[in-house]
């Protein structure tokens, strides 16, 4: 039974209530109707916009029921009351929606320029109402602010009406959220909460209402849904958009279970509202419905159901298997088709779309993925948006990725420090820039610089103080003690620091975090003396899939290549001790995959093989095997060996388990699995 079947059912019906917002004291139930309904239009005109759409538009009871539509009554404000007191007695542990077509934002350079988003605010009198028409515009406008590193402009244009204006909601909640996430602060991510429980009560008041009467009715008999005005099916876009950024901040609040089952179900009813709007976008193009607005809603479905049939199409097969039996489902090629449309059509947003697709071709793919990448289509889509906001910092992040993943490391470097110097306002955008540098000093092993990097994530971010201060130990090992001593940094030290700085999300414990903890572990002030790890920062660099950037430069994988092989050397004439056997099956993993960079794979696959032979040895790192199994399937693809190569990797995937960055390698797998496999065998 789905959210809306409960709404008008007492007792088990409405524990799903607490999903909804009630209007807060003062606040009127209804809907405000558009101010655009009836202005001077002809009824075939009106149809969509301020009227009702024929009965027939929305099909049967079922789908009026997968809305998730919730009635007024104060019966349902008093469970939903209820539920929330109950779950909080259990004692237990993006994005960024906004957006406009560049084709679209061009018109608003004169009102940005002439200080138009300002006055706006000021000539709207109190008593006047936000029509859907003004709510997208400003909300371009604020778009373009943002996207012109004028953060503080855009919250200052969007928040007056944040309340009146679902889109204006829907905006300012977005960059609270946003920069409550790229923080880390537990107030900002309070204030992102406060903000986004304001959204969905905004929203809420333009949603289609159904009484409890009206509920059991549908229920009972399957009757026709009710009626949707234009801006009442705008008010369901955004209210599901709002629910997913919530349970975003949900997850991250604190360790409480309460909080992890609050965010799952917010995302189901999201989902939901996704497949309906979408099922509502067909009858409108099949009828040839005419809306005013209806690209931004169209714009609005692609964005939602693109986004989450590819993040689900990441995650691996057996979960996948878990949730298609609650009801959801993962397509790839649907969800890049819907990006790749919504990316192309005229919509406000037709950007965000575009920067999805981008995350997905020059982060998701490489981390979680093979590190394959669609170089080509991530710079179509981003060549518009660097002209005409050559000087926007998320324009130049993905600018410096692509370049970096082109093996232009040297270019990608000067841009990172562009972005940098852009902007001041924020300096969450410093640090995203400050790991990227990191990571590309370490692939040409200027340690010293890349020391320094680390040295300011640990200072300034407070993202993941374990991976930074792991890292930062890990760089300095790589440093000649003399070198280590002018940083006045103490290693050992260091090393000791990760463990107490671990933390949890969602009640869990972060991977990278738990690999560095029991990286660290060996230097633990309980042992007689500390056993020094064999190339941390290398190690750390294979786990965030580096490899597959150095690829295209031959003479940055020799020159790691030979540091590798100087460190074989020098394991080969020390004495033997518990980790003899796993540090030797490591620097062989690391040779492996430089030879397989440089094109030698006879060399490559015997240094893969010893670590697989070598398996029953190994007495920590465990995770070394499969990731071995994984390299040397690439190995076997890349030589036309496909069946072989399939084999492996299911080796890799269904015979080894509670390892480190387990369900990491399994996000791998599955990527390649997608990619290799013929059409038949899907």
């Amino acid at each position: 039974m789905d959210a809306s079947q409960l709404c008008g059912r007492r007792g088990r019906g409405n524990r799903l209530a607490a999903l909804w917002p009630r209007p807060g004291p003062g606040r009127k139930a209804g809907p405000p109707r558009s101010s655009l309904a009836g202005a001077g239009l002809s009824p075939e005109q009106r149809n969509g916009v301020g009227c009702k759409l024929p009965a027939w538009f929305l099909g049967g009871g079922r789908r009026r029921r997968n809305m998730a539509l919730v009635g007024n009554g104060a019966e349902l404000e008093a469970d939903e009351d209820i539920f929330e007191d109950a779950l909080e007695t259990i004692s237990m542990p993006s994005r960024t929606d906004m957006a406009t077509g560049s084709h679209q934002l061009s018109s608003f350079h004169a009102k940005q320029d002439s200080g138009q988003h300002r006055s706006s605010n000021v000539s709207r009198s109190a008593s006047t109402k936000v029509d859907l028409k003004s709510g997208l515009e400003e909300c371009a406008v604020a778009l373009n602010l943002f996207l012109s590193n004028k953060f503080a402009d855009a919250l200052e244009l969007l928040q007056p009406w944040a309340k009146d204006s679902m889109y204006h909601a829907l905006g300012y909640s977005t960059i609270v959220v946003l920069q409550a996430i790229m923080t880390f602060e537990q107030q900002d991510i309070q204030n992102g909460i406060s903000a986004m429980k304001d959204a969905l009560q905004t929203c809420q008041k333009y949603r289609k209402k159904c009484t409890v009467v009206e509920s059991v009715s549908s229920f009972l008999s399957r009757g026709s849904l009710e009626q949707m005005t234009e801006e009442e099916m705008h008010a369901e876009i955004c209210y599901a958009e709002c629910l997913l950024q919530k349970a975003a901040l949900t997850f991250v609040q604190d360790e409480n279970m309460i909080n992890f089952i609050k965010g799952g179900m917010k995302i189901r009813t999201s989902y939901q509202i996704y497949k309906e709007c979408l099922s509502i976008l067909h009858v409108i193009q099949k009828n040839k419905i005419e809306q005013p607005f209806f690209y931004e809603f169209e714009g609005g479905v692609k964005l939602g159901i693109g986004a989450f049939n590819l993040m689900l199409s990441l995650l691996p097969a057996r979960i996948i298997r878990l949730l298609e039996f609650i009801g959801f489902s993962g397509n790839r090629e649907l969800g890049l088709l819907q990006l790749r449309e919504g990316a192309s059509g005229r919509s406000m947003r037709s950007p965000l779309c575009c920067l999805t697709i981008l995350a997905f071709h020059t982060y998701i793919s490489l981390i979680l993925g093979t590190g394959e990448v669609n170089l080509v289509e991530a710079e179509g889509l981003l060549a518009p948006f660097l002209q005409q906001f050559p000087n926007g910092s998320l324009m130049l992040f993905y600018h410096a990725r692509i370049e970096l993943l082109k093996g232009n490391v040297e270019k990608a470097q000067e841009i990172f420090r562009k972005c940098i110097s852009v902007q001041e306002e924020w300096k969450q955008f410093h640090h995203l820039c400050y790991w990227e540098l990191m990571w590309i000093h370490v692939f040409q092993q200027n340690w010293m610089k890349a020391y320094y990097y680390s040295d300011l994530l640990c200072k300034e971010s407070k993202w993941s103080k374990a991976t930074y201060v792991f890292l930062k130990a890990a760089i300095l090992s790589m440093l000649p003690e003399e070198d280590v001593a002018a940083t006045k940094e103490n290693v050992v030290a260091l090393f000791r620091q990760v463990e107490g700085l671990k933390q949890r999300i969602a009640g869990k414990s972060i991977p990278t975090e738990k690999f560095a903890v029991r990286k660290s572990r060996r230097y633990s002030a309980s042992l007689p003396a500390p056993v020094k790890l064999v190339l941390p920062a290398l190690e750390m660099m294979y786990i965030w899939n580096g490899f597959p950037v150095l690829c295209k430069r031959k003479d940055l994988s020799e020159n790691l290549l030979l540091t590798v092989e100087k460190a074989e050397a020098t394991l080969q004439n020390e004495n033997f001790s518990d980790y003899s056997v796993d540090d030797e099956c490591l620097v062989k993993l690391l040779k492996g995959c430089c030879l397989k960079n440089l094109q030698r794979p006879l060399q490559a696959e015997l240094c893969f093989s010893h670590v697989i032979q070598s398996e029953k040895l190994l007495k920590f790192d465990h995770y070394l095997v499969p990731f071995t199994l994984f390299e040397l399937a690439f190995l076997y693809k890349s030589q036309g060996e496909i069946d072989k190569a399939l084999k492996t990797l299911e080796t890799a995937r269904n015979n080894y388990k509670d390892y480190s960055m387990e369900s990491r390698l399994h996000f791998r797998i599955q990527a390649a699995l997608h990619l290799w496999r013929k059409p038949s065998s899907d």
